[in-house]
């Protein structure tokens, strides 16, 4: 077997809009086709055919979480415009430049308080706060 590249993340919701608006409104992903399952969510793409994340909204959220997965992280661009709309919806985030890379690594958390990375480019400007 060889593994080729991810495929997609999933994410639970315990409210699927509030999920959506934040996939969507906040980080700019698009919602596209998903097979017609047997209970609610939602596949969303970042530009081409292939669904990068998908939500489920039909499993009551665990207690104890499933996995030590700490993390999903997506490649980005437009740091500043990142910022502003972060701020616009009055969610909290750390930016930093990452140490020998110097990318630009900035952490927020979805509604439910999965921790989403952004990545962006070592020669975008450090944005205005």
């Amino acid at each position: 077997m060889t593994i080729h590249t991810m495929n997609h993340f999933t994410v639970l919701s315990s409210d699927l809009e509030r999920s959506k608006q934040f996939y969507i409104d906040v980080l700019g992903l698009q919602e596209g086709y998903r097979p017609p399952f047997g209970f609610p969510g939602a596949w969303l793409y970042a530009g081409g055919n292939q669904a990068i994340l998908h939500i489920m909204a039909s499993k009551p959220m665990p207690a104890i979480a499933a996995g030590v997965i700490d993390h999903m992280a997506f490649t980005a661009s437009n740091l500043q415009e990142t910022v502003n709309i972060l701020k616009h919806h009055n969610i909290p985030y750390d930016l930093h430049r990452l140490k020998g890379l110097e990318i630009w690594q900035l952490f927020c958390h979805d509604p439910d308080g999965a921790k989403v990375e952004l990545d962006f480019p070592a020669d975008e400007p450090e944005p205005q706060q």
